[in-house]
């Protein structure tokens, strides 16, 4: 993710308040006044930083120096800008995992679509929104309109054309929840309906074909759980694809439907977590331009050394982090009961010194206690069984991943690598992490796809086909 610096507006009253706008959409206002503080220049405070933006003198209360740093709290462009060589969209974009890797092979964002508040913050703090050149939306259905009665399918598809800029490339990482084994069980014990019944996210899927059919991108990729192929006895998996195909795609590897389906990637081949996802990439069929592609070829892509969960930790973490004693006898004592009665449930302690060992999937409610990926710190499992509250072996107690250490363990940082920015709580950045994906597994794809899409703009640049995607 390293990024080239970006153009620098003079300093004035107007570039200042407009900076601040930018930035407070990102950041709280307590952390920008720090971040001058920090500066030594002059005094800031909450209070004097919000009066900038109405006063005349923006301009002259901030040095250079600060307004410089000030812009160093933006993303920067990527290495491409501004001669990209396709362009892309970014559906349920969460915080940018999929956009990551089609960023880096030359890409340009022109649309994302992202509900949640505080994950639109973590994007918008990582990565270039061209403000000439890309829209921002919330709610996909104000686009497709179809949350509204009475509107034709002709009328949704102007409406998304007018909406949605033209592009090469559709990603999509579409809600998982209603087809989650985790979340069938939430939805069938609160009495709701879940999968495509679903009254509030089981057919956003069908928002993503709308998109699809209106703007006839050459390529797609969609994301979404492992369970998505089983899920209402494998009904829901049959209708997405066969939509998909009604739609004009061929989608790779299609018939592969058995126990090595290429089309489920496990994250643990670029990053030691076990995390599987379901990846549908689809070529429009009257472009000729699957050919053999297979997701097959993805091993090909591993990285030579896979980083180990020591490489990932940070040195010194706060005390915080470390389960207190009551929650660790509480997780203790959950999974020895459910060890007595055969069943998997319980947490999952992580020795870092094994350089092979390998987390299970993080989820977005990692937050609450940790459970599924515990950091081993030294817990004398014997004594424990024995004497649980060894005054000694207390001090041992596991402690869970650092915000910090699930962004690398996701892939959006490395150590010797790009910063990822977290502007939000650790509650919203666990969530968040919790429901992105393996950034290198998606970067994969999309090196596997470079060829293709090259081929695709090259057919859109010599006007041979009419895909909505005119110059």
């Amino acid at each position: 993710m390293t990024k080239p610096a970006p153009e620098q507006a003079e300093k004035s009253t107007a570039t200042v308040q407009a900076l601040l706008h930018q930035l407070l959409a990102i950041y709280d206002v307590k952390t920008l006044a720090n971040q001058l503080l920090a500066q030594g220049e002059s005094h800031w405070s909450p209070a004097i930083l919000k009066r900038l933006l109405t006063s005349e003198r923006a301009g002259s209360r901030l040095s250079e120096r600060e307004f410089h740093h000030l812009h160093s709290l933006l993303p920067r462009p990527s290495a491409a800008h501004p001669n990209y060589a396709f362009r892309f969209i970014d559906l349920f974009a969460g915080i940018g995992g999929i956009r990551h890797g089609f960023e880096a092979i030359g890409g340009q964002c022109v649309f994302t679509s992202e509900w949640n508040k505080h994950a639109v913050r973590t994007y918008k703090a990582n990565w270039y929104c061209d403000p000439d050149a890309h829209h921002f939306n919330a709610d996909i259905r104000d686009v497709t309109l179809s949350h509204k009665t009475g509107v034709t399918d002709a009328e949704a598809a102007e409406h998304i054309r007018q909406t949605i800029p033209a592009h090469d490339v559709l990603l999509a990482g579409f809600p998982c929840q209603p087809f989650s084994l985790a979340g069938v069980s939430k939805k069938n014990a609160l009495g709701r309906a879940h999968g495509f019944a679903c009254d509030t996210q089981g057919t956003l899927f069908f928002d993503v074909a709308r998109i699809i059919d209106a703007r006839r991108p050459a390529i797609f990729v969609l994301e979404n759980v492992k369970n998505l192929k089983s899920h209402d006895g494998g009904k829901t998996f049959r209708i997405i694809m066969q939509t998909l195909d009604e739609l004009g795609y061929d989608v790779a590897d299609a018939q592969d439907m058995g126990a090595d389906d290429p089309k489920i990637i496990d994250g643990k081949n670029f990053l030691p977590q076990h995390r599987e996802r379901i990846v549908l990439v689809g070529f429009r069929r009257d472009l000729n331009l699957k050919g053999d592609f297979t997701l097959r070829d993805i091993p090909s892509l591993y990285p030579a050394r896979r980083p180990s969960v020591a490489d990932l930790l940070e040195p010194a973490v706060d005390a915080k982090f470390i389960l207190t004693p009551v929650l660790w006898k509480y997780l203790y004592r959950y999974a020895k009961k459910h060890q007595a009665k055969g069943n998997g449930f319980g947490f999952g302690m992580v020795n870092p010194n094994d350089p092979h060992s390998v987390t299970r999937t993080l989820s977005a409610r990692y937050y609450k206690d940790g459970a599924e990926i515990l950091i081993d710190r030294g817990w004398d499992k014997a004594l424990g069984e024995k004497d649980f509250d060894d005054p000694q072996n207390q001090l041992h107690r596991p402690r869970r991943l650092t915000p910090r250490e699930c962004a690398r363990l996701m892939g959006f940082e490395s150590l010797q690598g790009y910063h990822f920015r977290i502007p939000v709580s650790d509650t919203q950045a666990y969530r968040q992490f919790g429901n992105s994906v393996v950034v290198p597994a998606f970067a994969a794809v999309a090196k596997l796809l470079a060829s293709r899409i090259k081929q695709a703009v090259a057919l859109r640049q010599s006007e041979t086909v009419n895909d909505g995607c005119a110059q």
